[in-house]
């Protein structure tokens, strides 16, 4: 290898690998001492070890990467095996949330040298590729692929079109590793588990119970399980792995540790004659630190036959601490030190708030989730999701931009997983209310259903669909499924708001009116709401307060007039759009 002081700011042909840190923030602020000791350790092994042996240089280092340059690509894709050897040794016996994890990107082509440094187009695509790995993987361009011999050099999976930020084009990109008999696979999770908080509920200890009511304890834990289950947010451990634990004395981090989970709920029961006092503690693994805690009661014979309403009310408070939770990281941390399901649980949250501030925030962390994992559907789903809902309350300032996007987005989405039922679902959607294209807004819902019959999103959606047709039953139909799968779901103002729809699809207003309000009272912002609540009032015979709820809609957008709603509305086309359109003229909303 010339020394690259022969190439002071020449072009030449070099490859370039990029090396970060997963978590660096976290792990500093965990440990800083500890940390930054390790990396100086990796950093040392990689210099007088790795590099000298594959003919590398060390461009930089920094305190949370490197960047290495090396004349040829099967030396750097060697190189980059053995640095994440070098990490796995220094993660041996360390807790997983203790372990240094690497991850490298590489692309080789013409670029700016000097003694000091590298610059240049392939440089920065270099990093980008860096971005498009896991924990432990390697991630190339098609011009280092195409200098490996598979098999001979490495494993290689080919990871298709990929969009990196501030690349114009899409990238095809692979994933490496090292020769063997197995091809190359992503470490750790599938990315929609990466994305899900995990929650492990330990069987309740019985206290002073009698021998043939222990059994409580593990029922219980059955039902809590199999109702966190139906939340799409949460991942949730299997009982037959929580079951081990019933009754030992372990923390809450060495179960979290074990099982991989985020949360753990645990908790202990007593018996009185017929009555259950259960008390419960949602706690984080990391630490153990007691997030909720809550007592219910019930009755052993509803227990017993599954009929107690007690589990669905300690449910339901799981799922608000646990979404209150990351919710609080989302607004109070800097993005870089925001894990996965953090971005994506504040952003679903802060969207749907409908605020001005938290809704471009949620923009913001949905657009750092998927610069950070470009290769998951669900992120770019909820980014459709964003520009649709822009739309429709009336804030977008190019209406067709955020269509484009919204479909581009759900596209992306659909390329990544095309089972995706989520994306299937907002492509329905964004074909519905943007569009106005029925026919696809059809087969993107059957097609989510057909993937998953049990998602709600989908059944709401398509139920809306049909009650901007008119077509009433079968609009009532769907949401009451939609609201059944989900009855203790986190966005239900927006179930009770599409559930108002299509009430007032089928002309009971009164329904439509209970509906509206339910929503109402739990997000004043939503503009469909405030549209279907006054609707509903005034053909109850409530004008006064019909105008007064027009005079809400007007301030979240003063310039909503009929005309914007029959240009906007899907439901135009229909008998429906026209009473709806003619009813809000009467409540007072300008022409």
């Amino acid at each position: 290898m010339h020394p690259i002081s022969s190439f002071s700011s020449d072009r030449v042909v070099r490859t370039v690998l990029c090396v970060d840190v997963v978590e660096s923030v976290r792990l500093i602020q965990d440990d800083e001492e500890n940390a930054v000791r390790r990396w100086q350790h990796m950093v040392e092994e990689i210099s007088t070890k790795v590099l000298p042996a594959n003919g590398g240089r060390m461009v930089k280092s920094l305190g949370d990467g490197m960047l290495l340059e090396f004349a040829q690509v099967p030396a750097a894709v060697a190189a980059a095996f053995a640095i994440h050897r070098v990490c796995r040794d220094d993660n041996v016996g360390r807790m997983p949330e203790q372990q240094m994890l690497l991850r490298i990107g590489a692309n080789v082509g013409e670029l700016i040298a000097d003694a000091q440094d590298v610059f240049g187009h392939e440089v920065n695509l270099a990093a980008r590729l860096t971005t498009l790995a896991g924990p432990g993987e390697i991630v190339v361009s098609a011009a280092v692929r195409d200098q490996l011999v598979p098999l001979l050099d490495a494993d290689i999976e080919d990871l298709g079109e990929c969009y990196l930020k501030h690349i114009r084009e899409p990238i095809r990109a692979y994933r490496v590793g090292p020769p063997g008999a197995y091809p190359v696979i992503a470490h750790g999770n599938k990315p929609e588990m990466i994305l899900r908080p995990t929650v492990a509920v330990i069987p309740f200890e019985a206290r002073g119970v009698e021998p043939e009511q222990m059994v409580l304890g593990e029922i219980l834990a059955d039902e809590v399980i199999a109702s966190l289950s139906r939340t799409a947010d949460l991942h949730v451990i299997s009982r037959l792995s929580t079951t081990v634990f019933r009754a030992r004395d372990i923390s809450v981090s060495q179960v979290g540790s074990h099982l991989g989970a985020t949360y753990v709920v645990s908790g202990s029961y007593r018996v009185s004659g017929d009555i259950v006092a259960l008390t419960v503690e949602l706690a984080e693994a990391r630490g153990g630190s007691v997030v909720s805690s809550k007592r219910v009661r019930g009755t052993v014979a509803s227990i017993l036959c599954g009929e107690d309403e007690m589990v669905d009310a300690l449910v339901a408070e799981v799922g608000s601490a646990i979404l209150s939770r990351e919710l609080h990281r989302a607004q109070t941390q800097a993005l870089p030190t925001l894990e996965g399901c953090t971005l994506l649980l504040g952003a679903i949250a802060l969207m749907h708030r409908l605020s001005d501030r938290d809704f471009n925030r949620a923009h913001e962390m949905l657009q750092s989730l998927t610069d950070r994992a470009p290769r998951m559907a669900i992120p770019q789903a909820w980014l459709a999701k964003w520009h649709v809902l822009r739309v429709q309350q009336g804030w977008s300032p190019d209406q067709a931009a955020d269509t484009r996007m919204a479909i581009d987005r759900t596209r992306r989405a659909l390329d990544i997983d095309p089972d995706c039922s989520l994306a299937l679902a907002v492509d329905g959607f964004a074909h519905t209310n943007l569009l106005k294209r029925f026919d696809i807004a059809a087969d993107r819902y059957e097609r989510a259903l057909l993937v998953n019959p049990n998602d709600s999103l989908a059944w709401l959606l398509k139920g809306t669909m049909h009650a901007f047709k008119g077509e009433a039953v079968a609009a009532m139909e769907d949401t009451t499924q939609a609201r059944r799968l989900s009855p203790l779901d986190p966005l239900k103002y927006f179930f009770d708001s599409l559930s108002a729809t299509a009430a007032l699809a089928a002309k009971d207003y009164a329904l439509a009116f209970d509906y509206a309000m339910r929503s109402y009272r739990l997000n004043r912002k939503h503009a469909s709401t405030l549209r279907a609540l006054a609707i509903s009032q005034w053909h109850l015979g409530q004008a006064d307060s019909a105008r007064l709820t027009v005079g809400e809609l007007l301030s979240i957008e003063p310039g909503f007039t009929v005309s914007k709603f029959i240009e906007r509305s899907p439901s135009t086309g229909y008998e429906t759009g026209r009473v709806w359109a003619a009813t809000l003229r009467d409540a007072g909303v300008p022409d």
